[in-house]
């Protein structure tokens, strides 16, 4: 069992350390493009190399089209709905509250796990996954806040950072539920798809109602758009969505979730290596409160299971 549950564990650490560093990248694309263009660049790449390794049947694929309808239920809402949330939404807020309010995706991913897939969640499990989002929270208020910003436009941005975290919630579930009836490459298949074809077409409207279509060709003569799109697109696309597909497939939702809230962590540490930010004692006691979390959180799945199968 430890054997077994070791690759998943392994998986959603590694998507979060994925996830973590492509801040880097992403900052530094963005200096040439719109976010809608960034997004459906990044997705494009990532359908198009996938859909190259199936032709030359380097990869399997077994979807079918009866088979479409189940998987885009995963799809719409990651990576279609949550990044279009999380894109207005952070634009909208300070950084401190859309990381306060992002932080509530594994108490909503657990209370949904318990009444849409019948998940059981031990109160000593509850208490870790709770001191995981609090460090998250904590981080998050360590940083400072921005001023001034205008009522109505704020509230909608909170309004729309939750409806980034009930995606991303939702993700999770219907991942877990199609996992039963679908390998992590399909479901990872039709994600890059759909927000391929999603992102280009809200990217190219933008820019043709701005005047600006040149701006994707351009921006490809540019270093720092093509590494960074071959990281977002290669792996902070595919392979960090195979992966958290596949830890989905072997995994309680609820469990996995937990270890996006090492996502932030892993953010601050690469700012502090790469861009020499300092961080508050605030920040170091949420890092602290996470890891705890997350190692807690895994401990106590990993004993339950032994225990229960040993009976």
């Amino acid at each position: 069992m430890k054997t077994t549950q070791a690759y998943p564990t392994f998986a959603a650490a590694t998507v979060a350390v994925i996830f973590g560093i492509s801040f880097i990248f992403t900052k530094e694309a963005l200096l040439y493009l719109q976010p809608f263009q960034l997004l459906g660049l990044r997705f494009a790449l990532a359908a198009l190399c996938l859909s190259l390794l199936a032709a030359a049947r380097v990869i399997q694929l077994k979807i079918r089209v009866k088979h479409i309808p189940t998987l885009l239920k995963v799809a719409i809402w990651q990576p279609v709905l949550y990044f279009i949330c999380e894109t207005y939404g952070i634009k909208l807020t300070s950084a401190s509250e859309s990381g306060v309010v992002i932080a509530l995706v594994p108490v909503v991913v657990t209370i949904l796990s318990v009444f849409m897939l019948g998940e059981k969640i031990t109160p000593l499990q509850g208490l870790f996954i709770c001191a995981a989002v609090s460090g998250v929270i904590v981080m998050a208020l360590g940083e400072p806040t921005a001023a001034g910003a205008d009522s109505s436009s704020h509230l909608l941005g909170i309004l729309l950072l939750f409806g980034a975290v009930l995606s991303a919630s939702l993700f999770n579930i219907f991942s877990r539920s199609a996992a039963e009836n679908f390998a992590p490459l399909d479901i990872t298949f039709v994600m890059m798809w759909l927000g391929a074809v999603v992102f280009n077409i809200i990217g190219l409207t933008q820019s043709y109602l701005n005047g600006n279509l040149h701006i994707y060709m351009e921006a490809l003569q540019h270093l720092p758009v093509v590494t960074g799109l071959a990281y977002l697109g290669i792996l902070s696309s595919i392979l960090a969505f195979f992966l958290l597909n596949y830890a989905l497939s072997h995994m309680s939702a609820s469990r996995t979730a937990v270890f996006l809230n090492l996502i932030p962590l892993v953010t601050v540490l690469v700012g502090v290596l790469f861009y020499g930010e300092r961080l508050s004692l605030w920040q170091y006691a949420g890092c602290a409160l996470i890891l705890f979390g997350v190692w807690g959180t895994n401990y106590f799945s990993l004993s339950g299971k032994v225990c229960s199968e040993g009976h």
